[in-house]
């Protein structure tokens, strides 16, 4: 049954920092203002506001597209550049192509055939090149792809523009009374500087509407959306650890085995059909990141940049460990907390963690925590402080790929960087802490400060018996 509008949460009363920015237009949100239905419903709003910011994001990174700015534009995409070195412009298919002229694409399935999709769009629009007799190595430099750069990187533009207001729209339905807090994701700094750097806005749309699916009890769909999006991106599948520990807590465990078995079989039937017709195309993935080194943005680049050589094996043991372990605490969070903690609280949390400890640690990333860190802390003045470290990284990264922040010593450390990367660290674990912190402490939590709300999120958690009431310390 629809919910009244006035028990819809107004940010102008809930939020310190809307209430404060609120004197602008009047005060906070009065009794009259919630009598009636306006056109400009939470949904809507949110949707003009993701339309902004990633028409913001798209202005930002058309010097790079367009006329070929430098690293230090801070405008970089991956996008075209995969167009030229990856086959597409060629019209060749991802993962299955039998010659041998192109690296194979390294990432997940569903992301090669979101590519795919891109580039026959562009190619049935704006033609075909024909680059079948040039040198891998030189088909960027074709007049007929150069051409096609622009048009592939707007249509994967547009189709990521879709995927941001999925996204947006799922998180405006997972909290009922709190439609609100998708604002927070739909206004975040985050979403315009790092949602056109690569596709991992096609995951975080799946893992939305995986996360709205489970708040409105559909377990099997949730899990076959979590599947998919770990088909997309692997970082997905970490919800199932945060969903085995809340259910089993809440005596939900029915429920927790048809989203796995779902999660499962979907990401089978994505995945099996690639393996059968190319095993080695199909592992590029799984190979790259098991052989790649420290990479940008992480401790472990942090630690090479300092002179101390760690090899990729040596990286993937120590970060499974560490993050093996953080998994176990989070754990132990959760059963241990005297109130089970919410679904996005813990999700956040083992997000978070892996990012922290991971070989590679990408601008783009800070998009896995965001929808995340809306449900979990909807707070705009924490989320705030959190983005404005990442804007800090965000400049430094480039600043640094092109030189600039260069000591101009041989052998020097690069000590802006390092700094921005600690910068960057220190923002997600204080936002972290805080999250722990309303875990420990409910009366914190913005979504549980009226003391009668349990877990909007949760789907079959919310409101469900706790089982662990005799171990919880009182």
């Amino acid at each position: 049954m629809p919910r009244h509008r006035s028990e819809v949460v107004a940010p102008s009363h809930e939020d310190p920092l809307v209430r404060g920015a609120s004197a602008a237009v009047g005060g906070p949100l009065g009794g009259h203002a919630t009598t009636g239905w306006s056109w400009w419903t939470p949904l809507r709003v949110v949707l003009v506001l993701t339309t902004v910011t990633f028409a913001l994001g798209m202005v930002q990174k058309a010097p790079c597209v367009v006329g070929g700015a430098s690293l230090t534009s801070m405008c970089y995409t991956d996008i075209d550049k995969l167009y030229s070195s990856r086959g597409f412009a060629e019209g060749n298919p991802p993962y299955v192509s039998s010659d041998e002229r192109y690296q194979y694409f390294e990432y997940p399935v569903l992301v090669g055939g979101f590519v795919q999709v891109a580039s026959l769009v562009t190619h049935e629009f704006f033609g075909s090149p024909d680059v079948a007799d040039l040198p891998p190595d030189r088909v960027f430099a074709d007049p007929e792809v150069a051409a096609n750069v622009v048009p592939f990187t707007t249509v994967n533009a547009l189709l990521l523009f879709v995927c941001a207001l999925v996204a947006a729209a799922a998180l405006t339905g997972v909290h009922r009374q709190r439609p609100w807090d998708a604002a927070l994701f739909a206004a975040a700094p985050a979403l315009a500087l790092t949602g056109l750097i690569n596709w991992d806005l096609f995951a975080v749309a799946i893992l939305a509407a995986a996360l709205l699916a489970w708040s409105r009890r559909h377990p099997v769909v949730a899990g076959v959306l979590i599947g998919l999006g770990t088909a997309a991106k692997l970082y997905p599948l970490f919800i199932l650890g945060p969903l085995l520990v809340l259910c089993w807590r809440a005596g939900r465990m029915a429920a927790y085995a048809q989203a796995a078995g779902a999660a499962a079989v979907a990401w089978l039937l994505v995945n099996l059909p690639v393996l059968a017709l190319n095993p080695a195309g199909w592992g590029s993935f799984w190979a790259f990141n098991s052989e790649r080194g420290a990479d940008l943005g992480s401790v472990w680049y942090v630690w090479t940049l300092l002179g101390r050589e760690v090899s990729a094996s040596t990286i993937n043991t120590s970060s499974g460990v560490f993050f093996g372990a953080a998994c176990v605490a989070v754990a132990l969070l959760a059963l241990l907390a005297r109130r089970r903690p919410r679904l996005p609280q813990l999700a956040f949390l083992v997000v978070a963690a892996f990012l922290l400890v991971n070989k590679v640690y990408s601008p783009q990333y800070v998009l896995w925590l965001l929808p995340l860190a809306v449900l979990a802390r909807p707070r705009w003045r924490d989320l705030l402080v959190w983005q404005a470290c990442e804007a800090f990284y965000f400049g430094a990264i480039w600043l640094h790929l092109g030189g600039d922040l260069d000591p101009g010593t041989s052998g020097a450390v690069p000590s802006a960087y390092v700094l921005a990367v600690a910068v960057r660290l220190a923002g997600q674990m204080w936002l972290m802490g805080v999250v722990v912190r309303d875990v420990l402490r409910p009366w914190h939590d913005p979504v549980r400060a009226d003391g009668r709300t349990d877990d909007p999120a949760g789907g079959v958690l919310d409101a469900a018996p706790d089982r662990t009431d005799s171990l919880a310390p009182r």
